[in-house]
């Protein structure tokens, strides 16, 4: 097992951030095969049940099984945050390598695109296209992704131009290496940590923005089972019924707060002027 991955697991953050995250993952892949009940299937006499068997975390005004539902919203949940580190990978990836590789004109003119569409919130960029295109998972996915990859690039397009500097990427294009082969063999792993770190946190900005875009209407469509819109139904009876907007809620802030305690954990798992710290200075007593 890779050293750092035995640090992530040693430290408490990455502990919890890994558990929960398997346990999202997890949820989401049986859900694809098995749910306590049908996510979709009302029984109206077995509306608002309290937490009990067969309904462990209780049912809805529909009588839906309020687990299932959450098992289901695992699927939405995972989808769209890998989604949308995929495509700020490629943002970021994208929009570094052009400001940091290239031609001096073309690195002042990514940088100044960089710091023009940074300026912009990814959820109002989310919503500015889904009043054009209509709400759905993939302008989340879109939003997030671009959204964050400019955050991406920003970090990395710093540490390419500094690593780009060493003295092995010199003598890498000495031996004749091209540009995109320095790229991949030599810059993006020795940039990977920081990377990592801003992708984990961009995952976590969207788990963040399909609750809160389908909350509000622009996110996942009414057939599309997701956190989100199962807090927005439950949300108008919170003073009847509060223990059912508990459940939906606490799924999305657990999920969030493991992603964003998984990247602070990576980062100190994989940096290594965190990793050492300077021993305590002992002071010899006088002796009288």
């Amino acid at each position: 097992m890779p050293g750092w991955l035995l640090r992530l697991w040693g430290g408490a953050m990455g502990r919890f951030g890994l558990i929960v995250i398997a346990v999202v993952a997890v949820a989401a892949l049986v859900s694809l095969v098995w749910t306590p009940f049908d996510p979709q299937d009302s029984d109206l006499a077995s509306r608002w049940s309290t937490p009990s068997w067969p309904h462990l975390l209780g049912t809805d005004d529909t009588g839906r099984d309020i687990l299932s539902l959450l098992m289901a919203g695992a699927r939405t949940t995972v989808f769209v945050s890998v989604g949308a580190g995929l495509v700020a990978t490629a943002v970021g990836i994208a929009l570094a390598a052009l400001g940091a590789l290239t031609a001096r004109w073309l690195r002042e003119t990514v940088a100044v695109l960089v710091d023009i569409l940074i300026a912009f919130p990814v959820l109002l960029i989310a919503m500015m296209i889904s009043s054009v295109w209509g709400g759905s998972l993939w302008v989340v996915i879109w939003a997030v992704g671009i959204g964050f990859g400019v955050n991406i690039a920003r970090v990395t397009r710093p540490e390419l131009r500094r690593v780009q500097q060493s003295d092995f990427v010199l003598a890498a294009r000495a031996s004749g290496l091209t540009t995109g082969q320095n790229l991949t063999r030599h810059l993006l792993p020795n940039v990977a940590p920081v990377f990592i770190v801003q992708l984990s946190w961009s995952m976590a900005v969207a788990v963040l923005a399909e609750a809160g875009l389908s909350y509000l209407g622009f996110g996942a469509s009414v057939v599309d089972p997701s956190w989100g819109l199962l807090l927005a139904d439950l949300q108008r009876y919170i003073g009847v019924h509060p223990l059912s907007v508990i459940w939906p809620g606490l799924a999305i802030t657990i999920t969030v707060l493991a992603l964003n305690l998984l990247g602070d954990a990576l980062r100190e798992a994989t940096d290594p002027t965190l990793r050492h710290r300077a021993a305590p200075t002992h002071t010899p007593a006088v002796v009288a």
